[in-house]
Order: structure tokens, then C-alpha cells, then sequence
């Protein structure tokens, strides 16, 4: 989320027409046109955080700046030849890392919380099982998860949380 993304095309001789046919999770669909004999291009309903950008080094390809959860989706490219047609598919999702946090609640509980996340983080507890789960999903698409630690060892002073997401692994320990 709000990097820029480059996704090529098929890279062929003679290309006479691209195309990038664009269906997002959520707005209507749009279109990117180009054609070669004419050197002319098209957009059809696609926001202008998405262009064209040709570099040698990965022939035609779309650039989507700032990319966000609204640009979810498919991304089609078909290339055009007099040997026929190719294509290519994507299916773009964003990766947004959790804001954790561990702190101790009124009661004297750990809590552990993996704010924001998507997919959604695993929250768990090092060396203790005794835990409660809320999971609460935002209009954004992020997903909050957060964990009470309910019942603790009588000998064990820090409780230690771990929160394990693929944009990175996170963990800290508390005494309540």
C-alpha cells in the first residue's frame, strides 16, 4: 500500500495493439488501450494513477502509482500480433503490515493487538494458551486482531506475545 507497482505485459515482436483490461474488487471496470500503427493511446474509465510505462528492460507495462486497497483485482494484458493474441493476468492484492501493541488492561491482563492488518495477523503467546480472540474488520478491508491473555503461570514474570504476518514477524514481553 502507496508504493508504485509495475506490472509487463508479454513481451512479443511486431505488436500491433496492447491492451490492459482492469476489473478492481470494488468501482466499475476500466480499459487501457495502445496502439502501435497509430501510436495513440485509449483510457476508458481508469483513474489516472494508472499509465503506461515503457522501459526496454520489461517492454509494455502499467504503472499504478500510490497503490491502495481500491485497486484491488484483475489485471488483464492482451498483446496483439500478426501471430496471434497473448495474454497475461495478474490478480493484485495489497499487503498491509499490523500496528502491533502490548499493553496491560484495567484488570491487570496482557493484550496483545495486531491493529489494521491484511490479511489479517496471527496473534499467539509464548509459553502460555489461556487467551481470548476479538477480530474486528474495517471498511478498508484491514482487520484488527487482538488477544487477551486470560489466565497466567504463577511462575512466569514477562508473558511474551508474537504476532506473525507475511509482511513481517513482531514480539515483546510484559509484565502486568
Amino acid at each position: 500500500v502507496g508504493d508504485s507497482s509495475v506490472l509487463a505485459c508479454p513481451r512479443k515482436p511486431n505488436i500491433t495493439m496492447l491492451m490492459w483490461k482492469i476489473s478492481p474488487k470494488v468501482g466499475g471496470r476500466c480499459s487501457l488501450g495502445y496502439r502501435t500503427d497509430t501510436n495513440t493511446t485509449d483510457r476508458t474509465n481508469c483513474s489516472d494513477s494508472m499509465n503506461w510505462k515503457f522501459r526496454p528492460d520489461l517492454g509494455p507495462a502499467l504503472e499504478i502509482q500510490q497503490v491502495g486497497i481500491a485497486q484491488e483485482g484483475n489485471y488483464i494484458c492482451e498483446v496483439v500480433t500478426p501471430d496471434g493474441n497473448f495474454h497475461r493476468t495478474y490478480h493484485l492484492t495489497m499487503l498491509v503490515p499490523p500496528r502491533p501493541s502490548l499493553y496491560c488492561d484495567e484488570h491487570g491482563h496482557p493484550v496483545c493487538e495486531a491493529a489494521a492488518g491484511k490479511p489479517p495477523a496471527q496473534v499467539s503467546w509464548l509459553l502460555e494458551s489461556n487467551s481470548s480472540l476479538e477480530v474486528e474488520s474495517h471498511d478498508s478491508g484491514t482487520v484488527t486482531v487482538l488477544s487477551r491473555l486470560t489466565a497466567c503461570s504463577t511462575n512466569v514474570t514477562d508473558t511474551t506475545c508474537v504476532v506473525f504476518h507475511p509482511a513481517g514477524n513482531w514480539s515483546e514481553s510484559i509484565a502486568c
